[in-house]
């Protein structure tokens, strides 16, 4: 698995240590979690006495199905830690593949052609800035995602969205629509909240699965 690093966070951090020392657990949880509700119509719980002491804790988790090709097929999260983070990796995985309004329910014979990531976050922060010049000025590309809202809409990017919006102020355009807001939209009612996440990734785990 490769791990994204990250930037001040400490190593106490719930981010830094479940993908540094569990890696691979993060990723059989969402994969196990898309496969057995593929088969069973809803994946079960994890049994939470079985899993690691740190995924017992409760945390916040993005799943994200990616297709060979680079584009996406589905991503669904928590944006605060609400629940033991073994349960949210499961919940967000399956609902990535079923539950993204963007997309059709993902089908069986898509597996081996998607791959999985899965984003642990960091607490998010209050990011309280004076004008969207400000907000350019001070975002950190590759380190920060953000969350935006205002007039009951809210929208979140991850800190890999830097990968294809590399330009801060694309960043920021694009969350916007994201958050059902103009790309010209400011306001002094604008919340912004910065948080820093760690990814751990690998090649499709259904390919191998496929019979020859």
């Amino acid at each position: 698995m490769n791990a994204v690093s990250l930037s001040s966070v400490p190593d106490t951090d719930l981010a830094v240590r479940v993908t540094r020392d569990h890696p691979d657990r993060l990723i059989a949880l969402a994969v196990e979690a898309v496969r057995q509700g593929l088969n069973t119509g809803a994946p079960l719980p994890p049994a939470l006495d079985l899993e690691p002491p740190a995924l017992r804790e409760n945390g916040a988790a993005f799943v994200t199905l990616t297709r060979t090709d680079g584009g996406l097929r589905g991503c669904i999260g928590s944006m605060v830690a609400h629940q033991p983070l073994a349960r949210d990796i499961v919940a967000n995985a399956w609902a990535a593949a079923t539950r993204d309004p963007r997309f059709a329910k993902v089908r069986a014979e898509e597996l081996p052609d998607l791959s999985v990531s899965v984003s642990v976050l960091t607490h998010p922060r209050a990011f309280p800035v004076a004008s969207e010049a400000e907000l350019l000025e001070r975002l950190r590309p590759g380190i920060d995602g953000l969350i935006l809202s205002d007039r009951g809409r809210r929208g979140l990017f991850l800190p890999q969205v830097w990968e294809s919006l590399p330009e801060p102020a694309q960043f920021v355009a694009h969350l916007k629509l994201k958050a059902g807001l103009p790309t010209t939209y400011w306001s002094q009612t604008l919340m912004i909240e910065r948080f820093e996440a760690r990814a751990v990734k690998g090649p499709s785990p259904w390919r191998e699965e496929t019979p020859a």
